[in-house]
C-alpha cells in the first residue's frame, strides 16, 4: 500500500522528473562528499588569545591534512569561542571593535573563520549586547556571531525583538546588508555546533567537531531510488559508509593531538550547483515545494539521525535559500515561501536559512518571524534558527545583486 502513491507519481511525472534532470542547475555528482569545516572551540583569554589560535591551528592544520590523505577535501578550518560578552567583560566600547579587528586579522592571515559566540545566551542578558555585536559585525564582517532566542526554558522574547533590531541595524549599515550572512538567531542549537553563524561552546575548549557538504551523495543516492524506501537504503548505505570513514579521521586525529572530538554534524549541507533540491527533485520527481517535498525531506533527516555515529550539532535537513541553486529558483518562482520552509523545518534541521526579504521590512514583522521560528524549536524540542536578509533598496519582485561566491541571487518576494 505505501508504495503505491508513489509508483503513480513516478509515472504522471516522468516527462517533469526528465525536465528537472535536464536542468542546468543540477551539478554533476561526485564521489565523496566534502567537510564543510573543522571546527575547534577555545576558552579564550584575551591575554593569551594568540597562543590559544596558533595551538587550536595546529589541531586544525593536522585534521585537514588527515582528511585529505583519506580523500576528502576539506573546505575551511574554523575557531569557534565561548559568547564573546565573557571575555570582552570590562572593555570599552572602543576597546571591544579593536580587539576584534585586531582578531579578524589574524584571522584573514592564519586562514581560518571564527565565530565569536552569542550576544545572549539567556532572556535575562542585556540587550546591549545584541546591539554591541552588530557593531562588531559592522567592523568585522568577516566575523560570524549570534543571539540565543530560545531554549529549554522557552522563547526568549527579549532576545527575539534585540535580534529584529541587530538584523535591520546590519541590513540599513553595511554593504548591502551583507554583515546578516554571518549573523544567526539560534532556537534550542546545542554547544559545539560547527556550522556558522550559529556555533558557540559553553566548555573549557579543547575540542572539535566537523561538519559534512554532501548534498552530492543525497543526490547520488536518490538518483535511481524508485520509492521512498529505496531513497532511504540507499543514503544509509552511502551516508553511512562515508561517515563512519570520515569518523575513524577524527578518532586519529583525537589520538595524536589530544583534542577532544565532540561529534560530526551530519547536516548534508548544499553549495550553490551542489543543490539539495536538487536531490529532493530526484526522488519527489517533481519540483521542491511540490506535494512530497516533505515526506522527502523527513527520509533525509530519518536517515541522519539513524547512523551510529557521534552526532552534534543540527544533523538534519539543511535548506538555505541563497545557498542553493535550485532552492533559489524556486524561490523566485514562487514555489517556495516562508510558511512552506517553517513547514519543513517540522521535519528538518535548520529553520529559515539565508532568505532574502525586502529592506524595508518593518522590524516588527522581523520579530514575528523570529519568534515563529523559536516557538516551532521549543514546540518540538529540536534545534532551528535563522539566517534573515533584508536587501537595502530592494522590493518584491527585485532580484538581488550579490557578488559573493558563497551566495546566489533570486527574487525578492512580498512577505505577508
Amino acid at each position: 500500500m505505501s508504495r503505491r502513491p508513489w509508483a503513480r507519481l513516478a509515472l504522471t511525472s516522468l516527462l517533469g522528473a526528465v525536465a528537472v534532470a535536464a536542468s542546468p542547475l543540477v551539478a554533476p555528482a561526485a564521489e565523496k562528499p566534502k567537510v564543510r569545516a573543522v571546527t575547534a572551540f577555545i576558552r579564550l583569554d584575551r591575554a593569551h588569545y594568540q597562543a590559544q589560535v596558533q595551538e587550536a591551528l595546529g589541531m586544525l592544520r593536522s585534521a585537514r591534512t588527515a582528511y585529505e590523505q583519506a580523500g576528502y577535501e576539506v573546505q575551511s578550518v574554523r575557531i569557534t569561542t565561548q559568547p564573546f560578552p565573557e571575555y570582552t567583560q570590562g572593555l570599552s566600547r572602543e576597546e571591544v571593535l579593536s580587539f576584534f579587528r585586531d582578531y579578524e586579522r589574524l584571522a584573514k592571515v592564519e586562514g581560518f573563520d571564527a565565530a565569536i559566540g552569542p550576544a545572549m545566551l539567556t532572556d535575562g542578558d542585556d540587550p546591549a549586547q545584541a546591539e554591541l555585536l552588530g557593531e562588531v559585525l559592522r567592523a568585522a564582517p568577516t566575523l560570524s556571531g549570534s543571539v540565543v532566542v530560545a531554549s529549554e526554558a522557552g522563547v526568549h522574547w527579549n532576545a527575539v525583538r534585540a535580534t529584529a533590531g541587530l538584523i535591520k541595524y546590519l541590513a540599513e549599515n553595511t554593504p548591502g546588508g551583507m554583515a546578516n550572512f554571518n549573523l544567526a538567531a539560534t532556537a534550542l542549537v546545542p554547544p559545539e555546533t560547527p556550522f556558522y553563524p550559529g556555533s558557540h561552546h559553553l566548555g573549557p575548549g579543547g575540542r572539535f567537531a566537523v561538519a559534512l557538504q554532501s548534498a552530492n551523495v543525497v543526490a547520488e543516492a536518490f538518483g535511481s531510488a524508485r520509492s521512498p524506501e529505496e531513497g532511504r537504503r540507499a543514503l544509509a548505505a552511502a551516508l553511512g559508509e562515508h561517515a563512519r570513514a570520515l569518523e575513524a579521521v577524527a578518532r586519529s586525529v583525537e589520538r595524536e593531538t589530544g583534542w577532544q572530538y565532540s561529534g560530526m554534524d551530519l547536516s548534508p549541507a548544499p553549495l550553490k550547483e551542489v543543490s539539495i533540491g536538487a536531490a529532493i527533485e530526484k526522488l519527489t520527481g517533481r519540483k521542491f515545494g511540490s506535494p512530497g517535498t516533505m515526506s522527502a525531506a523527513a527520509v533525509v533527516t530519518g536517515v541522519l539521525q539513524s547512523l551510529p555515529i557521534k552526532r552534534v550539532g543540527y544533523s538534519g535537513l539543511m535548506l538555505p535559500v541563497l545557498e542553493d541553486a535550485v532552492l533559489a529558483e524556486r524561490w523566485s518562482e514562487g514555489a517556495l515561501t516562508l510558511d512552506a520552509l517553517l513547514s519543513y523545518s517540522a521535519v528538518c534541521g535548520t529553520g529559515l536559512d539565508t532568505v532574502p526579504l525586502p529592506g524595508d521590512i518593518p522590524v516588527e514583522r522581523l520579530e514575528w518571524i523570529l519568534a515563529d521560528v523559536a516557538s516551532l524549536a521549543v514546540k518540538l524540542r529540536k534545534p532551528l534558527s535563522a539566517r534573515l536578509m533584508p536587501v537595502p533598496g530592494k522590493k518584491p519582485g527585485d532580484r538581488t545583486e550579490f557578488s559573493d561566491p558563497f551566495l546566489v541571487n533570486a527574487v525578492i518576494q512580498r512577505v505577508p
